[in-house]
């Protein structure tokens, strides 16, 4: 007896929209505890709070606080992102060296210093603008 005659398409078919819908509400609940723990606008007791109404009703407790906490939780995905990013371009300039100006400047102070030569200083400044 074939196994595939057992278990009709439809049911295939519902069995995975059942699965996604529940990754999704995995999702969901993670998105929402993990706004709930990193707000700093609420105290530990409000946090308390929401997570026990999220735990004790689950579809509602979560529908409520996306609808409730909406702009928030934008506001606070933007701020990381943008704290991300700050972090993200200040190691970029930390580990990309000086410019070509700055190169040339302390090229500069040191031919002014005398320490190198004018044909030195001339090298220096023909590969920063290279």
């Amino acid at each position: 007896m074939p196994l595939a005659a057992d278990y009709p398409f439809l049911d295939v078919l519902w069995t995975m929209i059942i699965f996604f819908a529940f990754i999704i509400w995995i999702w969901l609940l993670i998105t929402v505890f993990s706004d709930i723990f990193r707000r700093k606008d609420i105290g530990g007791g409000m946090k308390a709070v929401w997570i026990v109404f999220v735990i004790l009703l689950p579809y509602l407790g979560v529908l409520i606080y996306l609808i409730a906490e909406h702009q928030g939780m934008a506001d606070r995905n933007a701020a990381q992102v943008q704290q991300i990013k700050e972090q993200q371009d200040a190691y970029i300039k930390s580990v990309a060296g000086s410019s070509a100006t700055d190169q040339i400047a302390q090229a500069k102070q040191l031919l002014d210093s005398g320490a190198i030569s004018q044909a030195e200083f001339d090298s220096i400044k023909a590969k920063a603008l290279a």
